[in-house]
This record gives C-alpha cells, sequence and structure tokens, in this order.
C-alpha cells in the first residue's frame, strides 16, 4: 500500500468522523427543541377545549343577564301597576268631609262604615245693654253611618248643647247643658266624581227631633226637615276640588209650658268652597257661606240674612282617620226688623263667628 493510499485513507475517515460530529451536535439541540414544541402543542390542546367552553360560560352570562333583565322589568312593571293603583286612589279622595261647613257629594261603598263626631260653635250676638256680655252655644252630634249599598249612606245621630247667654238683646240669661234629640240623615249620591268624569252629585233628607230652640235655648218640641242638593266637581285632578250645598230647612213645633207659643221657621243655604291639596294627606282652602232665615216653615217672612267667610281644612292622619276644622266669620248681614235697620250684621237670626271641628273614624 503506498503512502498516497494511506493518505486518501486518512483524509477519508477525517471527513468521515467531521460528519459524525456534525450529526450528534445536531441531535443534542433537537430534545429542547421538541420539548418546546411538545409544551407549545399542550398548551395549544389546552387553549384549544378552553376556547370551546368560552362560548358556553358566555352564553350562560347571556342567559342571566336577559333573566335579570325580565326580572327587573317585571318588577318595574309591578311597581307602575301598584303606583297606578296608588295614583287612582289618591285621585279618588272622599269628598264628604273635605270642604268644612259644605258636604260632599260622596256617599261611600257597600259596607263601610264610620263613627263621627261633629262639633259647632257659635258665638257672639247683638248685647242688649251696656256693660259685658256673651253669646256662646256649643253644638255636638255624635253619629254612627253605614253604607248599606254603594252610594247610600244612612247615619243616626245624637245631640247635646251646651249654652251660655248673658246680656245678650231679646233673649234671657241662660247658663246650662242637655241632651237635644236625635235624627236621621239620609244620602244617596247619583254622579260619583272621578279624574274620567269629576262631577258629583248627591241628594241627603236629615229629618231630626230637637229639644231646644237653635237660637232663644227655651225647651221645645220641634221637627225639622233639611234637604240639601250636594255638589263637587274635581276642577284639577287629585290638586283642586270646589264644592258647593244648597239647602231648605223647614222647622216646626211647640215650646214646653202652659201657654207655651208655636213655632214655625225655615232657613236657605248656599255654601260654596275650594279645596286645593297642600300635603300628601292635607286640604286648605277658602269657604264662602250665605244664609237667609225666615219666620214661617215655607220661607215666609224674611228676619235676618247674613254672608260668612272663612277658611276649611281637612286633614286624614290615617285612611281611615281624618279631621276637619272650618271658621266662618260674618262680613256682612242685616236684620229685617225696623228697629234694627242700619245695625250692621243680621244677628237676629245668626251670629258673628262660626267654628266647626269634625273628628271621624271610618271601619
Amino acid at each position: 500500500m503506498t503512502v498516497g493510499c494511506v493518505r486518501s485513507i486518512i483524509s477519508i475517515v477525517g471527513m468521515v468522523m467531521a460528519l459524525s460530529s456534525t450529526s450528534l451536535g445536531a441531535t443534542e439541540k433537537d430534545p429542547p427543541e421538541t420539548a418546546n414544541s411538545s409544551v407549545k402543542a399542550g398548551t395549544d390542546r389546552k387553549s384549544g377545549p378552553a376556547r370551546k367552553g368560552a362560548a358556553p360560560e358566555k352564553g350562560q352570562a347571556k342567559r342571566a343577564d336577559s333573566e335579570a333583565g325580565k326580572q327587573k322589568q317585571n318588577d318595574k312593571n309591578a311597581q307602575g301597576d301598584q303606583s297606578a293603583a296608588s295614583g287612582g286612589k289618591s285621585q279618588d279622595v272622599d269628598t264628604e268631609h273635605l270642604f268644612g261647613f259644605t258636604e260632599g257629594s260622596d256617599a261611600g261603598e257597600k259596607g263601610e262604615q264610620e263613627v263621627v263626631v261633629d262639633t259647632i260653635t257659635r258665638l257672639g250676638k247683638r248685647l242688649s245693654g251696656p256693660g259685658g256680655g256673651h253669646y256662646r252655644v256649643l253644638d255636638t252630634k255624635l253619629g254612627y253611618q253605614f253604607d248599606p249599598i254603594d252610594r247610600l249612606s244612612i247615619e243616626f245621630g245624637a245631640f247635646g248643647t251646651f249654652r251660655q247667654v248673658r246680656n245678650i238683646l231679646d233673649l234671657d240669661d241662660k247658663s246650662y247643658g242637655t241632651f237635644d234629640g236625635v235624627s236621621v240623615e239620609v244620602k244617596y249620591q247619583f254622579l260619583k266624581g272621578d279624574k274620567d268624569q269629576p262631577l258629583g252629585l248627591a241628594l241627603e233628607l236629615r229629618p231630626r227631633f230637637a229639644r231646644v230652640l237653635p237660637i232663644e235655648g227655651n225647651g221645645a218640641d220641634i221637627f225639622d226637615m233639611e234637604t240639601v242638593l250636594q255638589l263637587d266637581l274635581q276642577l284639577v285632578p287629585d290638586k283642586l276640588w270646589y264644592g258647593s250645598n244648597i239647602s231648605f230647612e223647614p222647622a216646626a213645633g211647640r215650646q214646653r209650658g202652659p201657654d207655651a207659643p208655636g213655632y214655625r221657621s225655615s232657613t236657605f243655604l248656599w255654601s260654596n268652597a275650594l279645596i286645593a291639596r297642600v300635603g300628601e294627606s292635607t286640604y286648605l282652602g277658602p269657604e264662602v257661606r250665605y244664609l237667609r232665615g225666615y219666620n214661617g216653615t215655607f220661607l215666609n217672612d224674611l228676619e235676618s240674612e247674613a254672608l260668612f267667610v272663612g277658611p276649611a281644612l281637612h286633614h286624614r292622619f290615617t285612611e281611615k282617620i281624618w279631621l276637619t276644622v272650618a271658621y266662618a266669620g260674618q262680613v256682612w248681614g242685616r236684620d229685617a226688623d225696623p228697629t234694627l235697620a242700619g245695625r250692621a250684621l243680621g244677628l237676629n237670626q245668626f251670629e258673628r263667628h262660626n267654628v266647626r271641628v269634625k273628628f271621624g273614624m271610618e271601619f
């Protein structure tokens, strides 16, 4: 073997060894890349299902949001229905005791009951001479009202009176209190006012047996029958009401005692009130009343006429408990008696001041 051949063989072996070393180096570097590829593949494998599961989670969230939205809307609708019901109820204000001395047309619904304490105080008349004097009469009625059918109310009342009279023209001095008879009040409402039909109209009959003359205070047996046409109008829904009464009240009887004279009188009344809501359960406004007093049961001979003006307040403590307070002062009047011509006010049949306090409880 020649030297040239040996050199060729050595060169070939060196090339083979160099190639082997290069191959081994590449093999050593491949595993980390493979591991990274495996990790990446594993990550890809995990992220794949995770992405697939994201869609259901988002769907569930949307469904939950949708259900929550529906529930919220239902709650709003329920609150709206309650508000509407409440609003309708607040607009349907009971006008019967709303106006002070003037009576509203409402008569209640079947099955309703009510207890009322109604006190009217009458103060001030013309003195009979120099020196001090006073005229104070307090008339109180305790009434029980029930409604056998819708729009019909029946009330039974018992009266008491307390009076103090001293140095008053044409009247004897008196100071006493006593039982003053009974009454029945029957009322039917022909029209009931609401926001759609604002006019209310009712007619009330009030037969009464009295034991005391209303002005003189003498003992008597008196029967009177007051007839009252009651009208009210909702001018602004749930905010402003107008009420009006036209009344005719004839009375006849006889004073007690030997040779006691008979008694005949009649009264005409026209009253008007304008009441506004000034709070959630409070109502306030002015009231004007015009009265004419006659001798005779059918408006025969005029004795006095008078115009009264004053405020009226109505407040409901609860849905079932209420209070009405009204004052009326005589601002104009006259007496038909010629001896009183030119004298201010109509004090023969009426007083200078009237105060009404009415408290009621419904059940």
